[in-house]
């Protein structure tokens, strides 16, 4: 990869941080499943959500090719039609285990990190055709229809791909993926990328689990450590510093093979202009709670609930105590989904020192702001949680 990020790092958060979510999720009821719309809304960053669709189609185009026969045509137009409403139908009946989630999870999250840190070889693997056991073909054709279709699954950096694939030839036949390489190296020196497009990441992918920049450098080669001056007897010689180990790189999570030249039928992709949130779908199973007035005038007069009257336990940090579905639900419902929003006010509640100032800043400064008059039912949720932190032993 470029300058010093390794690409088996980035792979290596990818699974942890795939467990993590999954367990979040999944660990108190395994038996769930996600489909298209809460796919899509699953993490709070965005590209690393279209990236799992664009594995689930992938393979869905694998699958279908798997139909062809010796004994029936599947070019004919009617057998194609057939086929293109089968996948389409297929494709707004999206379900997802945690089995089949998690490593569609942590390849997304690895890739996120490759479009920031090394834009020539993202553009070979999520731009151009997946390559087969053999290594890539430098005489392989891609169409640049080809190309146009994989940038629907680009958010970041979107607008600077874009600009490549418009910059081709469009009168000429199919390009080969050697001169499509070639052509992008030229483009990627003529245009940089920003030098900030990781740095902004890693501070979204830290909300999630904790992550730095240092964490994904590559290891240099290894210095000998310098021997210490000691005085020893002169009948025993001076050990010599033992050899430093060469870093053990994790395995990468296989690329999908590559389709046959003739491709099915691709299924439509799941509007994802306006995703149905997962909290739409816990409202029905939430208890209700009290009038924000009444909430806040209840907590600010009556200071929080001693620990031997609730079956919840205290909690030490707002942060690590709220669960990925109620932060998906308090970015979406208490902040308009302005996600940094939300994690600078988690951060401040956390430093404040007692439960009455962290009431405050609830009343007096966020519900003003972002005027949760008719958000009684999640702002009821957060004073528990904030009465919680606070609660006496």
């Amino acid at each position: 990869m470029q300058d010093k990020y390794s690409l088996a790092k980035c792979e290596q958060y990818g699974r942890r941080l795939a467990s993590r979510l999954c367990q979040q999720y999944f660990g108190p009821q395994p038996d769930a499943t996600l489909d298209g719309p809460a796919l899509l809304q699953f993490t709070p960053v965005r590209q690393l959500n279209l990236l799992v669709l664009r594995q689930l189609l992938g393979r869905w185009q694998h699958e279908a090719q798997q139909l062809r026969s010796p004994y029936f045509d599947f070019e004919a137009e009617p057998v194609r039609a057939a086929l293109t409403q089968f996948m389409n139908v297929l494709s707004r009946h999206i379900r997802l285990d945690r089995a089949a989630l998690e490593p569609l999870l942590a390849q997304a999250t690895a890739d996120t990190l490759l479009l920031a840190a090394d834009a020539a070889l993202a553009f070979e693997r999520l731009l151009l055709p997946a390559t087969g056991p053999a290594g890539p073909d430098a005489d392989e054709v891609v169409p640049l229809a080809q190309l146009r279709d994989g940038l629907r699954y680009l958010d970041q950096d979107k607008e600077f791909y874009q600009g490549f694939v418009d910059s081709l030839p469009s009168g000429y036949a199919p390009l080969s993926r050697d001169f499509l390489t070639q052509r992008f190296a030229l483009y990627q020196g003529k245009h940089p990328q920003s030098a900030d497009a990781m740095p902004r990441l890693v501070a979204v992918f830290s909300t999630l689990l904790p992550l730095t920049e240092a964490d994904l450098w590559g290891d240099g080669p290894a210095k000998p450590a310098p021997t210490p001056v000691v005085p020893t007897p002169a009948k025993l010689p001076v050990a010599s510093p033992a050899p430093a180990a060469l870093p053990t790189l994790a395995p990468a999570v296989p690329i999908l093979p590559s389709p046959a030249p003739t491709p099915p039928p691709k299924p439509e992709v799941p509007d994802v202009a306006e995703p149905v949130p997962l909290h739409e779908k816990l409202k029905a199973t939430q208890p209700a709670t009290p009038h924000l007035a009444e909430a806040l005038r209840h907590s600010a007069h009556s200071g929080p609930t001693p620990l031997a009257e609730r079956a919840a336990p205290k909690v030490g940090s707002l942060r690590e105590a709220i669960s990925i579905n109620q932060r998906f639900s308090f970015i979406n419902e208490l902040f308009s989904g302005e996600n940094m929003e939300y994690h600078a006010a988690i951060e401040h509640l956390d430093g404040l020192p007692t439960a009455d100032a962290a009431m405050a800043y609830v009343r007096q400064e966020l519900a003003q702001q972002h005027d949760w008059s008719r958000k009684e039912e999640h702002v009821g949720r957060l004073l528990k949680l904030i009465e919680r932190k606070f609660a006496t032993a």
